[in-house]
This record gives C-alpha cells, sequence and structure tokens, in this order.
C-alpha cells in the first residue's frame, strides 16, 4: 500500500492510437494467451445436460443485469469452438486460458458426473492441440451449481469438498493431454460482489458475514490442489485479482483505510496461499472451521501465482464530503464500510470508467517481489484488458502496449513472470453489465454471432509475430 503518486495530471502518460515502436523484447520462452470464461461464453445452458447455474438463477431476476440480457446463448462458444480455435491459431498465441463449467460436469455440484460435458471439453482441448496451442482450463470461474447455491453455496463447507471432486473428475478425463492448470479465478470478487454486496450472483448482501465464502473457496483450492496433484498435474496455479492501493493521503485516517482495503482485497486472499496464514487475527477469528489446519491444505505449493491486474485503487477514510464517489468496480459502497475509494484522476479512462495505469501493474509486481519473496513462486499474469468500443480500437492498442512495456520493466527489475493473457479473446457477457461491455479482441454481433477480428486482434498478431522472430 503507498501512498498516491503527486504528479500533476498534465505529467502522467496518455493513451495514443498507434505506438511508434516495437515492443521490447520477451524472453523466446515466455507464454502469451488470451483468456476467457465458460459463462460468459459458452452459452448452450439447456444443452448436453448442463445444470443450472448461480449465475443463470440471478440473470432471470428483474432488474439484477443492467441491459437485461443473459448469458443463455452469449457468443454460442459451444457450437462454434472450431471458429474460435482457429481465431487463436491465426492470432498466434501459444495458450488459450478458458474455464470449465461446473454445472456441465457435475450438474447438481456433487454426484453424477455428465460425461456429455466433458466430451465437449474433450473436443475443444484436442481442437487446441491440433492447432499448436496449450489449454489452460480454469475450473471455477464464479458458475457455481444452483443446487449447491441453493444450499449456502461458498459459505458453507461442502461445497470446497464437492469442488475438489469435481477438479477430480475433470483432470480425470483431461489430464493426460493438460499441462497447466488454474484451481479459482478471483474469489475476492465473488467474496465481495457476490457475498458481500449483493451485485453479482448469489446476490447476497451479508457484508462482512460474507468472510466465510472466502475462506471456503481458498480451502477448495487446495483440496483441488491436492486432488490435480494426485492425477499427476505438474503446472498448477491460481487466478488472484491484485492491484496496487493508494492512500488519498498521509494522513492517518486514509493510511489506515487504505491499508484495510489492502488487507481485505488483496492479502486476505494471497498470504494464505504463499504464506500458510491470513493478515490479521481479526479476520481470521470470523471464519469457521479447524482455520489453522486449513491453511495447510491452502498453502499447497504452486508451480505460479496468477495476477489478475486491471486498475490501481485510491482509498481514503470514509468522508460524505470527499471528492469523487465511494464505490468499489462503479458499485456504490454502503457507509459503514472502514474505507472509501476515490476517483483517480489525471488518468486515460476505459468505458467501464477504469484509469488506465500501466506503471501501476510494475509497481505491483515488484511490491509482490519485495512482500514475498521466496515463498513468489513465478508469476503469471492471467488476465490484463480493457472495455472499448469499436473494431478500429487504438484505444485497446495503447492500452496492451502500455501494460506490455510496464511488465517489462518490471520483469527488468527482477519480477519472475513467464506469461500474460489478455482478457478477452471476444466480447462476451460481462456479468452484471450484460452486454453493455467489449472487452475484446474480437468483435461479437450479439444478433448474427459473427466474429470480426478488430484492429487490437491485428496489432498483438504482429506484435506475436514480431517477438517469435527473435
Amino acid at each position: 500500500m503507498t501512498t498516491a503518486p503527486a504528479s500533476s495530471p498534465s505529467s502522467r502518460p496518455s493513451s495514443s492510437p498507434r505506438p511508434a515502436a516495437p515492443l521490447p523484447r520477451f524472453p523466446r520462452d515466455f507464454l502469451w494467451g488470451v483468456s476467457t470464461s465458460a459463462a460468459q461464453i459458452e452459452g448452450a445452458v439447456d444443452e448436453g445436460g448442463r445444470g443450472r447455474s448461480a449465475w443463470d438463477a440471478f440473470a432471470a431476476q428483474a432488474g439484477r443485469i443492467k441491459d437485461g440480457s443473459d448469458a443463455r446463448i452469449t457468443t454460442d462458444h459451444y457450437h462454434r469452438y472450431r471458429e474460435d480455435v482457429a481465431l487463436l491459431e491465426e492470432l498466434g498465441v501459444g495458450a488459450y486460458r478458458f474455464s470449465v463449467a461446473w454445472p456441465r460436469v457435475v450438474p447438481d455440484g456433487g454426484g453424477q458426473v455428465n460425461a456429455a460435458g466433458l466430451d465437449f471439453y474433450d473436443r475443444l482441448v484436442d481442437a487446441l492441440l491440433a492447432a499448436g496451442i496449450r489449454p489452460v482450463p480454469t475450473l471455477f470461474h464464479w458458475d457455481t451449481p444452483q443446487a449447491l447455491e441453493e444450499g449456502g453455496g461458498w459459505l458453507r463447507r461442502e461445497t470446497a469438498e464437492r469442488f475438489a471432486a469435481y477438479a477430480d473428475a475433470v483432470a480425470a478425463r483431461l489430464g493426460d493431454r493438460v499441462g497447466h492448470w488454474i484451481t479459482l479465478n478471483e474469489p475476492a470478487e465473488l467474496t465481495l460482489l457476490g457475498y458481500g454486496l449483493g451485485q453479482h450472483a448469489p446476490g447476497r448482501r451479508l457484508l462482512f458475514d460474507a468472510l466465510p465464502a472466502a475462506h471456503h473457496q481458498l480451502l477448495g483450492h487446495g483440496l483441488a490442489v491436492q486432488a490435480l496433484r494426485a492425477r499427476g498435474a505438474t503446472s498448477i496455479g491460481i487466478a488472484n485479482s491484485h492491484g496496487p492501493t493508494w492512500a488519498a493521503s498521509r494522513s492517518t485516517a486514509d493510511t489506515e483505510a487504505a491499508d484495510f482495503y489492502d488487507l481485505l482485497l488483496n492479502r486476505l486472499f494471497a498470504d494464505p496461499v504463499l504464506l500458510g496464514r491470513y493478515p490479521d487475527e481479526g479476520l481470521a477469528s470470523m471464519l469457521p472451521g479447524p482455520v489453522a489446519d486449513d491453511l495447510k491444505i491452502i498453502a499447497q505449493p504452486l508451480d505460479w501465482y496468477g495476477i489478475n491486474y486491471y486498475q490501481p485503487t485510491l482509498v481514503g477514510a470514509p468522508d460524505p464530503d470527499a471528492t469523487g464517489s465511494a464505490d468499489f468496480a462503479g458499485i456504490a459502497l454502503p457507509p459503514e464500510l472502514p474505507f472509501a475509494p476515490r476517483e483517480i484522476e489525471g488518468y486515460p479512462r476505459t468505458d467501464f470508467g477504469w484509469p488506465v495505469v500501466p506503471e501501476a501493474l510494475t509497481e505491483l509486481l515488484l511490491s509482490f517481489r519485495e512482500r514475498y519473496g521466496a515463498s513468489l513462486p513465478p508469476v503469471m499474469i492471467t488476465e490484463n484488458g480493457c472495455a472499448y468500443e469499436g473494431i478500429e480500437d487504438g484505444e485497446r492498442i495503447a492500452f496492451l502496449d502500455g501494460h506490455l512495456r510496464a511488465l517489462h520493466e518490471a520483469m527488468a527489475a527482477g519480477a519472475d513472470v513467464r506469461g500474460y493473457f489478455v482478457w478477452s479473446l471476444m466480447d462476451n457477457f460481462e456479468w452484471a453489465e450484460g452486454f453493455a461491455r467489449r472487452f475484446g479482441l474480437v468483435h461479437i454481433d450479439y444478433a448474427t454471432l459473427a466474429r470480426t477480428p478488430k484492429a487490437s486482434y491485428r496489432w498483438l498478431r504482429a506484435a506475436l509475430r514480431d517477438q517469435a522472430r527473435g
């Protein structure tokens, strides 16, 4: 956690439509990829024996999705995956990070495994390998089976145990061809937005009573690592969301508020995995079960640590007269929380309103290296991207160019980063935003489902070809 930079807005970098110079040279074995998730692109929610997910139930509730849409079809990747693999092959990436839909494989969350659901991922993995692309499946990207959610979801310890059994079933089918595995995606967001603030599925508003969902997700991660290891997996990571936390001022009130925010959104999810302990005894006391024993499971050794980075956060003490709104990712926060995110001014903004701050990625990676030292395995950037409209998306090109240069700077300063995945391959169902935000390198016409590579796709393809030339 640091104090906000003091430079004036006019001295800060701004986006340019086209980078003027080639990217710096990355290591020859650096892994380049793109990411997606099942709930956002697959569609076919009633086909192949798939069960209902928490997001299906959430989207069916009036007013939950801003544009009134749902994920029944999305980009129809379930039927058009071969077309999408061809786009990946043409792009020239070495890896594709997708997620396996838990309700497609185990419709009720536990018990009977749906062979037809695994058949789909069999076909996808085989198509990727035939195209020379490494499959990198994420086992959980927020689509909890609704049958489990109705019984308490991640607030219950049983869900972590069910998750481990599901992980074993997927590894049993795909483990002979999959080299890299990711257990969870962004447990912080599911805890805060899904269980704490009610803005994402399952739509609960529990505030700090949501903390058991954090612990059980982390326990599920550790149990899944054990299950994957038992199946012979040798490259396992997690995809946690992280960003620098900047204090709004040097005042004690602001620095304490920023420190608590950083603890809640960063250290609460990294420390147990990397250090085998929770960062605060008070928070740990609010967690259920045999926490000390669970931490031994949670801290299973990893082969790499995934970081999803989008933006830093400026945080101060709660103040009704403060400039800017107290929100998290555009969501109004209740006044009883002991921190208040503030607007970061003087930087370009994405269509989501997020500030574009590439140098904060450098700061984040070097701070992780300093904080965790030898306990930090090699890092993968498992998500980095931005929401912009248009097919001639120069802003996205500038965003990616700036962040890749910032990543290279961190690596030159000693950060051990082995790969970078763009979010996302294609426009998709952006959770509570519906189809109103476009993160893709490939444009999706939601009326026809036509795929059109954007200027950013062509830029990245050229950049990857340049990297391959050495």
